[in-house]
């Protein structure tokens, strides 16, 4: 394990993100407002952070491991999370540090749960950095670092594989300072696409850069205590939803539809893959079956339903009212809905569209088994056969990822929280959704949980993000031996 190598990477990621909180202190200044000393503050101590990690750790690698990729990948969450707090601390947003904290993380990994309320009268400062935490932490801190890093002689493939751990990866290039480049272009483009059409439609300019960001991060944070049910029109409500929808689609698919070009041809590059189908299937069967009982039994618009139902299902989590006030049954659906996500590839969470359409494909398969015990019947995804390795990785992921929902549920009950506030802030929190059920619905937050079970959802927030994976091959002996 080369932990100079993991140091001096941690080491300028800091660095960077100090950097990065001049842009708040910058909105502060604009707005005449009382935190540009803070910012200011916090952006300095942060980068010297990263400066003394970097001063320590000597010269640069030539060169990281696969083994260095996982561990950097995962003390990247812990420790950006941890120094994005810094600003929340030092400004008295927060009146804990473990708020302070808890706020960060929510951020960095996109879940959007949240402990602040009164947003609407905070500083526009507070709330564009945790607008612009959500952005950074949507397409991923590393993804960003794989393409600056070979730039400084380190390689970044290993960091890219480690990042997203999912059943398939589509290389986008032959080389990754290329890939990371163009997935960061293509965010960039479609968050500025975003925030124009928000504003052409009547947001304010702030409002339209902050709601952006974290439409496209899938983060669901609001300059509102009312989220975007503090915006009433019906066209601004159906134009989020095509861009929720948009960014819970694999970037790959983008980028494959931006190469070709504009053209009759570019819906079939979407409808040639396995996984968008299943996604707009899903997403459609998800809103008839919600819409029906909603729509027949309570005061609920039609338009109410398209947004919540879209905004919860691809783990975004804005909302335009409480969905915790329609009927039980679709309350259950929305929150089975959660597990299963967005795209992989894509900036939203849960365990994955693909994994959950390979997983009933093997059910399916196992069902034909049963009537045809000898026959070959393979697995395919994309016309290409799923190899049995692939199939057994995804049990696996399976199985560990209910494991650690029941787990984490378990550890805020344990603190003396509800059943269904436990099991529906646990769910929110590691398929990285944010507002759930119960206490922490869209109409609560966070706030009013002991600070145990705000630490055990943290632990859940990050672990998502990490897909499982990486975390728990960092609790193997193996991986420590050279």
């Amino acid at each position: 394990m080369n932990f100079r190598g993991v140091t001096w990477t941690i080491g300028i990621l800091a660095a960077f993100f100090g950097v990065s909180m001049l842009l708040p202190a910058f909105v502060a200044w604009h707005y005449e407002t009382s935190h540009f000393t803070e910012f200011m503050s916090a952006g300095v101590i942060v980068a010297l952070i990263g400066l003394a990690m970097m001063k320590i750790a000597g010269e640069a690698p030539q060169s990281l491991s696969h083994r260095d990729g996982f561990l950097i990948v995962a003390l990247a969450w812990v420790v950006l999370s941890v120094l994005g707090a810094v600003p929340f601390w030092t400004t008295g947003t927060a009146s804990t540090v473990m708020d302070a904290l808890f706020e960060s993380a929510s951020g960095l990994t996109t879940t959007g749960a949240t402990v602040f309320s009164g947003l609407d009268t905070m500083p526009p400062s507070i709330l564009f950095w945790r607008s612009m935490e959500e952005w950074v932490g949507g397409m991923g801190i590393i993804v960003l670092a794989v393409a600056i890093m070979p730039l400084l002689g380190i390689g970044g493939m290993q960091l890219f594989r480690a990042e997203a751990p999912g059943p398939v990866k589509d290389k986008l290039t032959s080389r990754v300072t290329e890939t990371g480049k163009i997935l960061w272009y293509m965010y960039l483009i479609m968050t500025l696409i975003v925030a124009v059409t928000y504003w052409a439609l009547g947001m304010s300019g702030f409002d339209a850069i902050n709601h952006a960001m974290c439409t496209i991060a899938i983060g669901g944070f609001s300059t509102h205590d009312a989220s975007m049910g503090y915006f009433d029109s019906l066209p601004l409500r159906l134009v989020a939803v095509y861009f929720m929808f948009a960014a819970g689609i694999n970037f790959t698919l983008h980028f494959a539809a931006m190469r070709r070009g504009l053209s009759l041809n570019t819906p079939r590059t979407y409808f040639a893959d396995d996984e968008f189908r299943a996604y707009l299937k899903w997403m459609t069967a998800l809103v008839i079956i919600v819409g029906t009982p909603t729509l027949m039994t309570s005061s609920a618009t039609w338009d109410e339903v398209l947004f919540n139902t879209v905004a919860v299902a691809t783990t975004t989590g804005f909302a335009v009212s409480d969905y915790g006030q329609w009927p039980v049954v679709t309350s259950m659906i929305l929150f089975a809905s959660i597990f299963a996500g967005a795209c992989a590839g894509s900036t939203g969470g849960g365990m994955k569209m693909v994994r959950v359409l390979l997983l009933f494909r093997q059910g399916l398969r196992e069902v034909h088994r049963l009537i045809h015990p000898h026959a070959v019947l393979p697995i395919k995804l994309g016309g290409m056969n799923v190899t049995g390795s692939v199939v057994q990785a995804l049990w696996g992921f399976f199985v560990l990822y209910i494991v650690c929902f029941m787990l984490i549920a378990i550890l805020v009950a344990a603190s003396g929280v509800d059943m269904l506030t436990s099991l529906a802030a646990s769910a929110a929190c590691i398929t990285n959704t944010g507002p759930g059920f119960g206490g922490v619905g869209p109409a609560g937050n966070y706030a009013g949980l002991p600070d145990f079970a705000k630490g055990a959802l943290m632990f859940g927030m990050v672990l998502g993000r990490l897909e499982i994976f990486t975390f728990f091959v960092l609790l193997v002996p193996e991986f420590w031996r050279k």
